[in-house]
């Protein structure tokens, strides 16, 4: 949207829906003889080459757009909606040298910064919210780079699409917290006291070792349940790493 926004202010000649209708018309013009194709090639990019040269100068914080919502009822900071290196975000408070930062908060899925209202930005800023204890330790609820989850002794579990960080309860949380725990101990089928680098893991296409950033494959005549830490070393040296795709590969071998 932001892209899209930046080329409407800055080219709308070529974003306008009537430029590709002009431009067909032309190409018929140039197949039946009537126009020099050069010459409209050269009347269209002369304006387009220089736009984009004038586009190059422009102030690059006008892309990251800005809005402001309103001031927040009890301390009267005013409240911004923003676009980040992770997307957009709410903001409450001005960035002052020296002074105390603005207090920052992620937009949750569907909602935009075009559209996001006062009381909705105000909303995001009750997280992160504790919900509870389990284990005698706090679960915490908010809203991160990868989307809403549930922060407990320092793990991460990630919510459901239907549960909401603002509204989820305890048990709801604590529910996650032990499908999560499941899951894991699902992944892995074998580890090794004197090799962390190491794990015979459960994938979607079956078993297969985990060696560092290796992925590699269980030959099926090895019963992965009894592969010793060796042995998983062994297969990783022999199985070749994964070679880069396409051009970029290309240029490498230049």
């Amino acid at each position: 949207m932001v892209v899209n926004d930046f080329l409407v202010d800055h080219f709308p000649n070529v974003i306008d829906y009537r430029f590709t209708a002009d431009v067909e018309q032309q190409f018929d013009d140039i197949a039946h003889g009537k126009t020099v194709w050069n010459k409209m090639i050269d009347s269209f990019y002369g304006g387009f080459h220089s736009t984009v040269e004038k586009s190059k100068d422009l102030d690059r914080s006008e892309v990251n757009q800005v809005r402001e919502l309103g001031e927040d009822p009890k301390s009267g900071e005013k409240i911004y909606a923003r676009h980040g290196k992770y997307g957009a975000y709410v903001q409450k408070g001005e960035l002052i040298e020296g002074e105390e930062k603005p207090q920052y908060a992620s937009l949750k899925h569907g909602q935009f910064m075009d559209t996001i209202t006062l009381d909705e930005a105000l909303e995001l800023f009750k997280l992160p919210r504790e919900v509870g204890t389990f284990e005698d330790k706090p679960m915490v609820a908010a809203v991160g780079r990868y989307g809403p989850y549930i922060r407990h002794d320092g793990k991460f579990v990630s919510l459901k699409k239907e549960q909401d960080p603002l509204t989820i309860t305890e048990e709801e949380a604590i529910e996650l917290i032990h499908e999560k725990r499941e899951a894991d101990a699902n992944k892995y089928i074998k580890t090794f006291d004197e090799d962390d680098e190491v794990f015979v893991l459960n994938g979607r296409f079956g078993p297969y070792i985990k060696f560092g950033k290796k992925n590699v494959k269980i030959h099926k005549d090895k019963k992965h349940e009894e592969l010793t830490n060796e042995e998983c070393k062994e297969l990783a040296d022999k199985t070749p790493e994964k070679k880069g795709r396409g051009r970029r590969t290309a240029a490498k071998k230049k």
